[in-house]
């Protein structure tokens, strides 16, 4: 059965495959990026995820709502849980991640779960309406979600201070 399940899967989505393993094996070793670029992969993900709950529940203010428990209850755990100093560089306009096998594993969490996700409601169509199974895909996609969204936010927040203390300290 499992060798029927990915043959009978669209080439593209080994295709897209590539891109969370590219990304993820790149932020395992620290690296300078600009703020602007910080926003690409929570993007990504915030669409994918918004996208895959649209198509398969319709956008009802349940899943959006259980997204959103999930999603804060990410985004807190991410921004508490993130330890070490974040170095900026404002005049290069950077900040240096550290590198972490974070990025990688999150990313193929989402893409296992969502590929898992539609190929049983490919295979069960119905189970698009249980209603316990629709509430955990929901607040496991937000969650994966918020998880980002607190690494940009500390990211964010680093850059601000830095903002802040160089102000203070031109006083």
């Amino acid at each position: 059965m499992l060798q029927q399940i990915i043959s009978h899967t669209p080439t593209y989505v080994w295709a897209i495959l590539a891109f969370p393993v590219y990304r993820g094996v790149n932020a395992m070793s620290d690296r300078e990026s600009t703020l602007r670029s910080l926003f690409i992969i929570p993007g990504v993900m915030l669409y994918l995820s918004l996208s895959s709950m649209a198509d398969k529940f319709g956008l009802r203010d349940a899943t959006n709502g259980l997204w959103a428990l999930g999603a804060a209850a990410g985004a807190a755990l991410s921004f508490s849980l993130m330890r070490g100093a974040i170095r900026v560089n404002r005049a290069a306009g950077t900040l240096l991640q550290r590198g972490s096998v974070v990025p990688l594993v999150l990313m193929l969490a989402i893409f296992i779960s969502k590929y898992v996700v539609a190929v049983l409601f490919a295979m069960q169509p119905a189970l698009t309406q249980n209603l316990p199974l629709v509430a955990a895909v929901c607040l496991m996609f937000g969650l994966f979600n918020g998880i980002f969204l607190g690494r940009l936010l500390r990211y964010l927040d680093a850059w601000l201070r830095a903002d802040t203390e160089a102000g203070t300290a031109a006083a």
